[in-house]
């Protein structure tokens, strides 16, 4: 009984000091990747902004269901790894989109804004995610145990997949 207690007296501490640390942590973070495709913007904008499409092209969603169309835009669920909802917050063809999670009962939120601009012929398609992690807890695991650019890397992967290129990533 007293190595039980003494077991959960150190699960508590633990916790405790995670989420101490988690709390000193920014709630904000930015990252930023690049890659460099040979098609003409206008060929890289209607994939990107066929959200419907997705599936296609992206691993990590299985399914997209329309949630809402209202007058500031649609939107809409991805399903797949997580099951998100986005709607679009800004938008100038082909060079400009910036989705918005449109979840407000989640422990993060954030935006991705994706910057187009022709380049040698091609399109270089910037991403930067704009996140916060409200929970300490999941803002000290974040910071520790995962890679905050994976989700943007998965994404430019999966659009140089969808075009027949090679992703070669640029920070």
């Amino acid at each position: 009984m007293k190595t039980a207690m003494i077991v959960f007296a150190g699960l508590v501490a633990l916790v405790v000091v995670i989420a101490l640390v988690g709390v000193s942590l920014p709630k904000a973070h930015v990252v930023r990747r690049s890659i460099v495709l040979h098609q003409p913007p206008e060929s890289v904008w209607s994939v990107m902004t066929d959200f419907k499409g997705q599936p296609a092209w992206r691993k990590d969603v299985t399914r997209v269901e329309l949630v809402s169309e209202g007058p500031d835009g649609p939107v809409w669920r991805e399903e797949g790894a997580n099951t998100l909802s986005f709607r679009t917050t800004d938008q100038h063809a082909p060079r400009r989109l910036v989705r918005t999670i449109a979840d407000t009962d989640l422990a993060f939120g954030g935006r991705w804004i994706y910057e187009l601009a022709a380049q040698d012929g091609g399109t270089r398609v910037t991403v930067t995610e704009e996140g916060e992690v409200y929970n300490p807890v999941f803002r000290f695991i974040g910071h520790f145990f995962l890679d905050q650019a994976a989700t943007i890397e998965s994404y430019l992967t999966a659009l140089a997949d969808r075009f027949n290129e090679p992703a070669a990533l640029q920070p």
